[in-house]
């Protein structure tokens, strides 16, 4: 089975969040288990000049924009065994960031036809296109519309995966014909709620959607969690099917992490100890036995920060300890800037995008504070229990599938349930009473590091979904 992966970011070659993870991750997955995998995303400016030195000029052509034919250039690199396609135009991709341009649209959409148009080229013919997020949703309209009856491109199957909801890529009715390129008596595919839709536009085309944990498959049938697609999921629900993300082991690994303090397994925890001294002197942090409470996130209202606010100057007063990564909205980088300055020695706060202090903090801390609003999947908890890190989070979407509370059977964290700040609290007092309780911890800590989050089962579902799809009719 040949599957073509294409999305809009891939470790190791351009990252602002968990997609790159998922699309430079799994493709080695479902590689390592008999099938060929290839990836595609543009070809952004901020590709480091290490990366583009192995890159291979395949060919030009040239993609239709509507009435406009723009210049494509293909490139080709492999990496980890994998084969990336890289589409060049540096009118829509020389600049810098991936995205937030006021031409996004016409930068995906040409992105989007230059994916289906490269293939005539390539000696790689796809059984399957797997898509990702709104950035390449038009892949399956495009395809039903103009491809699906062209020689060398019959019986491909679209899945269109949906990462998170809330970006749609939502637009005027105008770019229906002066962007997209789309006849009006195909509107109908992409018009939702008196927009252009782009992700309700794959809804309708792709031959299946899967999100990325079973809980929030069926939370987006909800008009709380589905940012006004409920009404076109609900009819559609019959190809909805929803596969938990996985990590990468290798990178995650606190055995031989060279990023980290001290090297530690699950039935050997002391190198721990050393981990969380390293990161109290890295980040000024007061050394002792005090609980240190990793943070790690984007600074976005649904990632639960407006719960941090309310009630963190309580868990400080507890005796806890913050150790905070992450950037976003103003007001929050403000907030928790003005902590580390009330409590020096309690609350660090490092702003930006880190990976290797990101690790360290994974490692370092004793306990992994994730009270998001929504979460599609969630990588950070599956992180945070691979360093032996015990994660409190609220019991939505991917957090509820992965971390089970310590007062249950085989508890591997601390969940709450209803998104009120006290009721944070409170899990955060019972993590802190089972830390001070050793055996306890220990145990709890042995079994978040033995839970098995690797992208193995992840493939093995997804290679099951394609060979549905393949082989059913």
């Amino acid at each position: 089975m040949k599957i073509l992966f294409a999305a809009s970011e891939a470790v190791p070659y351009a990252a602002s969040g968990g997609l790159a993870d998922v699309v430079g991750s799994l493709p080695k997955a479902i590689s390592a288990a008999g099938h060929e995998c290839c990836v595609v995303i543009p070809l952004y400016k901020s590709i480091s000049p290490e990366l583009r030195e192995k890159m291979t000029f395949v060919k030009n052509i040239t993609v239709d924009v509507s009435w406009r034919k723009q210049y494509c250039g293909i490139f080709e690199a492999e990496w980890e065994g994998i084969t990336y396609y890289f589409i060049d135009n540096e009118y829509y991709f020389s600049r810098d960031g991936l995205y937030g341009f006021y031409d996004d649209c016409e930068r995906f959409v040409f992105f989007d036809r230059a994916v289906l148009e490269m293939i005539r080229f390539l000696d790689f013919t796809p059984d399957i296109i797997h898509c990702n997020d709104w950035q390449t949703a038009l892949i399956p309209v495009y395809y039903n519309i103009y491809y699906k009856y062209q020689q060398g491109y019959g019986g491909i199957k679209n899945v269109f995966t949906i990462h998170n909801i809330e970006y749609q890529g939502k637009y005027g009715r105008e770019i229906l014909n002066e962007v997209m390129g789309i006849p009006m008596y195909n509107s109908n595919i992409l018009e939702y709620d008196g927009y252009i839709n782009m992700m309700k536009g794959a809804i309708e085309a792709a031959d299946k959607i899967t999100t990325v944990s079973p809980s929030y498959a069926w939370e987006i049938l909800d008009p709380w969690y589905a940012h006004g697609l409920d009404r076109i999921l609900v009819t559609k629900q019959y190809k909805l099917r929803g596969i938990l993300n996985g990590i990468d082991t290798d990178l995650y690994a606190p055995e031989k992490d060279p990023a980290i303090a001290g090297h530690y397994s699950a039935s050997d925890i002391s190198g721990k100890a050393a981990c969380k001294k390293a990161l109290c002197d890295e980040l000024g942090l007061e050394q002792g036995d005090e609980p240190v409470i990793g943070i790690v996130t984007r600074f976005v209202n649904h990632k639960g920060i407006d719960l941090i606010r309310c009630v963190l100057e309580d868990i400080v007063g507890m005796g806890m300890k913050f150790a905070v990564l992450g950037s976003g909205e103003k007001i929050y980088e403000d907030f928790f800037s003005e902590m580390a300055a009330r409590y020096p020695g309690r609350v660090a706060v490092a702003l930006g995008f880190m990976p290797e202090l990101s690790r360290r903090i994974y490692a370092g801390s004793d306990m992994f504070l994730m009270p998001s609003q929504s979460e599609p999947c969630g990588l950070a908890q599956l992180i945070a229990m691979r360093y032996g890190t015990a994660p409190i989070v609220r019991e939505t979407g991917g957090l509820r599938d992965t971390v089970r509370d310590n007062g249950g059977e085989n508890g591997n964290g601390f969940t709450f349930k209803t998104y009120n700040a006290n009721d944070m609290l409170d899990a955060v007092r019972r993590a802190k009473a089972d830390y001070e309780n050793k055996p306890v911890w220990n145990d709890l800590i042995k079994r978040a590091m033995e839970c098995d989050y690797s992208w193995k089962a992840s493939a093995d579902l997804y290679i099951e979904t394609y060979n549905e799809l393949l082989y059913s009719e």
